[in-house]
């Protein structure tokens, strides 16, 4: 088996030379290097990866978490990153939490292992902030809070929320029913820390749950109050809502609601189950036409739209005279229904793209920390007075953290509604 001594031999190099090359660190002179890659070139020598990575430190891959693969939108997002990140030079992990056991535990193990450079988690999670910020690694959030410090790349879902209203109440909607995920996103932070892992509601994933109007109104009322949407919408739309929810797309639904209610437009939110609940969508469109048979005007994800739509011209629904419906993603589902669904799109493109961007800035600024704690290894690990005592520490490093009611993102990306055949004007 060839091995770097017989490349060094080969090129007329040491041997240290030749392992700058291959692991990529040091200086090495362009002459060196083209003498280095034309002997591995002749030797067909491959280079060991994983002792080039224990070398490095590095792996060059990165995990992606979502709930499940089967739905339209994270299938497409997945799709997104792994052609940004391999044009980044990384490879892509993939975690479906709908397909193992472990969930996210197994890849954030795996993340502390020092088995991947990072993760970018674009799924809903059963752990606290604590668990989340103690893990110390590269970690980006897509569309959720995970804990303070940590990145979040998200869409504008304010506006999300704006566009929908603003085109419904054009086209004069009476009323208009929603298609979400549980409720108690809304709303989960204050009570995060007791609820049940994630997946164990499979039970409850067929109850298909519709809030009265009136009990809604009042869920409403507290929401807002908490989250500090009121009037001004356009400082939502800035980051700067507070809203207690690890889950900032609920931002979309809440304003949809406010906007209608001001428009004194009926609104009613159903629930489907879990997103990896695929069979939760035909029942939820059937039940919809069940329990509200004024309905005029739906909106939901991609996949909800297009069971919608099927179930609408089962029942000689005619669209968009009679029903309107709005799809939220616009994922290619939109162009796929029967149908060219009016969509709030989400950009892809560009949400992989920051996200991208982001996990590596994270990875540089962890190796950054990691040499500079190399360097200082042989002096005091903590600041000291000049009495002895350790200084005071900076606030959150006592462990104690002021509830982060308020967390802008860090980075929005816009939406856009996109007109297509399920609406009018």
């Amino acid at each position: 088996m060839v091995g770097m001594r017989d490349v060094a031999k080969e090129a007329g190099v040491s041997l240290s030379t030749v392992s700058l090359v291959v692991n990529d660190t040091g200086y090495v002179s362009h002459d060196m290097r083209d003498r280095v890659a034309a002997a591995m070139k002749k030797l067909d020598y491959i280079p060991n990866e994983l002792a080039r990575n224990f070398y490095r430190d590095r792996t060059d891959m990165i995990g992606v978490i979502v709930p499940t693969i089967t739905h339209p939108f994270f299938s497409t997002l997945a799709a997104a990153l792994q052609h940004e990140l391999a044009g980044k030079g990384y490879r892509t992990l993939l975690c479906s939490q709908a397909d193992t056991e472990a969930g996210e535990a197994e890849y954030v193990d795996m993340l502390q292992r020092h088995m991947m450079d990072g993760i970018i988690m674009a799924a809903h999670t059963s752990h606290d902030p604590d668990y989340w910020t103690s893990i110390g690694r590269p970690v980006v959030a897509f569309d959720r809070y995970l804990g303070a410090g940590i990145p979040s790349i998200g869409s504008d879902h304010v506006h999300g929320g704006q566009l929908i209203a603003q085109q419904l109440i054009r086209t004069g909607a009476r009323h208009v029913v929603s298609i979400g995920g549980p409720r108690s996103q809304f709303h989960d932070l204050p009570a995060q820390g007791s609820r049940s892992p994630q997946g164990s509601q499979g039970s409850q994933d067929s109850q298909l749950t519709q809030l009265s109007q009136s009990t809604q109104a009042g869920q409403s009322r507290q929401i807002r109050a908490k989250a500090g949407v009121g009037a001004s919408v356009s400082g939502a739309s800035n980051g700067s809502d507070s809203v207690d929810t690890t889950f900032p797309t609920v931002r979309y639904y809440l304003t949809l609601e406010r906007e209608l209610s001001q428009a004194a437009i009926r609104y009613d939110y159903i629930e489907v189950g879990e997103v990896y609940d695929v069979q939760g969508y035909p029942r939820i469109a059937h039940e919809i036409f069940e329990r509200f048979p004024d309905v005029d005007a739906i909106v939901g994800s991609d996949v909800s739209a297009a069971y919608c739509i099927q179930e609408a011209l089962r029942r000689g629904r005619r669209i968009p005279d009679e029903l309107q419906i709005i799809a939220y993603d616009g994922s290619y589902l939109a162009d796929a229904a029967g149908m060219r669904i009016t969509a709030i799109r989400q950009d892809f493109a560009m949400i992989a793209k920051l996200a991208s961007e982001r996990i590596i800035a994270e990875i540089g600024k962890s190796e950054t920390g990691k040499a500079t704690r190399a360097a200082t290894s042989g002096q005091s690990s903590g600041a000291m007075r000049r009495d002895g005592a350790a200084a005071p520490a900076s606030p959150g490093e006592d462990g104690t953290e002021e509830r982060p009611d308020v967390r802008p993102q860090s980075a929005l990306v816009p939406v856009q509604l996109r007109l297509g055949e399920t609406t009018r004007g």
